[in-house]
């Protein structure tokens, strides 16, 4: 009896030794597991220059990345997915801190129906507004804010891209109208438009900054009026060096891809989408087909359209966070789905500036008509 005893206690005890020895391999794995994940970590946080307030924010920081890293590896084996998803400069948000850091966008209702000078165009297959040299290179709104302090949280963060693409759709026109490409400037737009809609860092709205410019009898060139990302007292001596300036603006017909396909063939939009979604925030190439809604809460720029190698239809979009974001600072955005509002809504919402006119001294040509002088700048 004894000896069964013995045998017994000898079997509970190689049972206990051998779940120890699991269970300090489990923690032993996910320890190396988490070493590896925090050493992709500070890779991240030293390639974006990250640096957090405290201790305690950095740890809440790397635990959002990590779950970050796993939604974009998991999204990416998705052999049905056309896009890729990428570890970018905003791995340490969740999507809701994304969305209030990036949504500045101020939605208004459609107006009533005008003119759209370009329904009886004929659209070419393939557009690409940056081939023709009508495209500045992309650039980064980065952390605009009501003054030069801000939390590293990025939460407090305000999307300005409203702006941002009403300035990219004025660029392309100067350039299809003088034959000359110059940046324009948004900080202008920031400090100055601040009495309607738009409030500078707040967001805005792209037709309301066409307003802006054609009451304000231009905009100024971003080397005049550089971008500061900062809520600033309007410069007026700079302002009024106008370098561009527009006669008004006109709306896309509204729910409708085709117009905007005709509108696009002619010249840059600016339009608005819905770019809450996380595969949004981590887009990094092919088609974007992922799941999104029209709460239109961002502005960007349709600079062209076409067709992938696979054959799908779909929208070029220059957007403003940089190139370390999708394809160089660009995604394409699929094109001509059942939906009438378009992908994320890129129909719902779109405008374009109209006779832009330059203003810069002996680059003027003097026409007579009806006995009045009138100077047209190229």
């Amino acid at each position: 009896m004894e000896s069964i005893n013995q045998c017994y206690c000898k079997c509970i005890c190689l049972a206990l030794i051998f779940m120890l020895g699991a269970l300090s391999s489990q923690a032993t794995s996910r320890a190396l597991q988490d070493a590896s994940m925090y050493g992709k970590y500070e890779q991240w946080m030293a390639r974006y220059g990250r640096v957090y307030t405290d201790i305690n924010e950095k740890e809440k920081r790397f635990n959002i990345f990590k779950e970050n890293v796993a939604f974009i590896e998991s999204s990416n084996k998705d052999a049905n997915k056309l896009y890729k998803l990428s570890v970018n400069q905003f791995a340490d948000l969740t999507n809701e801190q994304f969305k209030a850091s990036r949504n500045g966008f101020m939605g208004h209702e459609c107006s009533a129906k005008t003119s759209f000078k370009y329904e009886n165009v004929t659209a070419p297959p393939t557009v690409d507004w940056r081939k023709k040299g009508a495209v500045t290179p992309i650039k980064d709104q980065g952390q605009c804010a009501k003054t030069t302090q801000y939390l590293i949280s990025i939460i407090y963060m305000q999307d300005v891209v409203g702006l941002f693409s009403a300035v990219a759709a004025m660029e392309g026109i100067r350039k299809l109208t003088t034959g000359k490409l110059i940046s324009l400037s948004e900080q202008e737009l920031v400090d100055c438009d601040t009495s309607g809609v738009d409030q500078g860092c707040q967001g805005g709205l792209m037709d309301e900054a066409f307003q802006f410019i054609n009451q304000n009898h231009g905009l100024s060139t971003e080397a005049n009026y550089p971008y500061t990302g900062v809520d600033g007292t309007c410069n007026t001596k700079k302002e009024a060096n106008h370098a561009a300036k527009i006669t008004g603006h006109e709306d896309v017909p509204a729910n409708h891809e085709d117009a905007l396909m005709k509108a696009v063939a002619n010249q840059p939009i600016s339009v608005a989408i819905d770019a809450g979604g996380s595969d949004f925030q981590f887009y990094s190439s092919g088609v974007f087909t992922g799941t999104c809604g029209t709460s239109l809460d961002h502005g960007v720029t349709a600079v062209g359209y076409g067709v992938s190698d696979d054959g799908t239809k779909y929208w070029l979009v220059k957007n403003s966070w940089g190139t370390e974001w999708g394809e160089e600072g660009y995604i394409r955005m699929q094109r001509g789905i059942e939906a009438k509002e378009g992908l994320c809504g890129i129909a719902m919402e779109a405008s374009y500036p109209t006779a832009y006119l330059n203003y810069h001294k002996n680059q003027c040509l003097q026409v007579s008509t009806l006995k009045v002088y009138i100077k047209i700048c190229t």
